[in-house]
């Protein structure tokens, strides 16, 4: 079952965003986010909102998204947010184009 993850960083802006996903793609090798191997995630979308800053996904399962927080969350952790909690839901639909 896909699921919806939506991440709320209260007081971050993008360049938290952009620090994370620099680590995450320097440390396997790439320059750009999507050419990263992230087995299970249908897609990603991240920007400003009232306050902080929002990443949502869409996982194929909950054990695709455990996979990839081994990866997210050391560095979350590093970067002050070791607490961060998403937000999962269920999705009743999903479209890619």
């Amino acid at each position: 079952m896909a699921i919806i993850v939506t991440f709320d960083f209260p007081g971050a802006g993008p360049d938290l965003y952009d620090t994370v996903i620099h680590r995450v793609t320097a440390g396997q090798g790439f320059t750009r986010f999507e050419d990263v191997s992230n087995p299970g995630l249908i897609s990603h979308v991240a920007g400003p909102v009232d306050g902080g800053f929002r990443v949502t996904e869409v996982w194929e399962s909950p054990e695709a998204l455990e996979s990839h927080a081994k990866t997210f969350a050391p560095i979350l952790a590093d970067l002050g947010y070791a607490d961060a909690q998403p937000t999962i839901t269920p999705a009743h639909n999903v479209v890619v184009n």
